[in-house]
C-alpha cells in the first residue's frame, strides 16, 4: 500500500475525476471526514501539494475555492489507480452519488467581485446549466459591503433573477 499521503492524494484526483464538476474545499472534506479517512489538516495538505504539482486546479472566489482535476492529474491517476482498493473507490462512487445534486447546484450557481476601476466593485453573477450560461450578468456597485450582499443574495435568487428577466425581456 502507498504511503498514506500518496493515497489521499489519488483519492481526492479520483473525486475530482469522476465528479460531473469542481468540487469545493468543504466537500472534498466532507468526503474524508464522513468516511473517517483522515483529518482536515491533512486534506489541506495533500490539496495544497496537488495544486502545487499542477494535478488540479484551483479556482477562487471571496467565499469559496473549487479544484478541478488538470490533464496532468488525470494522467497521473491513470498510472497508480491500482494503488486504491475497491474499497475505496466504491465510497467515493457513494459519495458523489449522494451528493449529485448539491454539486450540481453549487457548480451552476456562481457569484464573485472585483475592484472595478475608481472606488466601485464589479460583481459578476452566473447561472449555468450542465455548464452552459443560462445568465451571465456583472453589475458595478459603490462598495464591498454591497458587491459581497449581492454575492450571498445570489445563491438563493438566481432562478427568480432570471425568470424575471426573462418575463421582461420576451414581452
Amino acid at each position: 500500500m502507498a504511503e498514506p499521503l500518496t493515497t489521499y492524494k489519488l483519492m481526492i484526483l479520483a473525486l475530482l475525476e469522476r465528479s460531473e464538476a469542481p468540487l469545493s474545499g468543504p466537500q472534498l472534506c466532507d468526503f474524508f471526514l464522513e468516511k473517517e479517512y483522515t483529518n482536515y489538516f491533512t486534506v489541506q495538505e495533500a490539496l495544497h501539494e496537488l495544486d502545487e504539482n499542477a494535478f488540479i486546479k484551483k479556482e477562487a472566489t471571496h467565499n469559496n475555492t473549487r479544484y478541478s482535476i488538470t490533464p496532468a492529474g488525470t494522467q497521473t491517476l491513470s498510472f497508480f489507480s491500482d494503488k486504491l482498493s475497491s474499497g475505496i473507490y466504491s465510497d467515493i462512487y457513494e459519495y458523489l452519488n449522494a451528493n449529485r445534486l448539491v454539486i450540481r447546484e453549487a457548480a451552476s450557481v456562481l457569484a464573485d467581485y472585483y475592484k472595478a476601476p475608481g472606488e466601485q466593485f464589479a460583481v459578476r453573477c452566473q447561472l449555468k446549466e450542465r455548464e452552459h450560461p443560462r445568465i451571465d450578468l456583472t453589475i458595478t456597485v459603490p462598495n464591498e459591503e454591497i458587491a459581497v450582499a449581492i454575492c450571498d443574495n445570489w445563491k438563493q435568487q438566481s432562478e427568480h433573477v432570471y425568470e424575471y428577466l426573462m418575463d421582461l425581456l420576451v414581452k
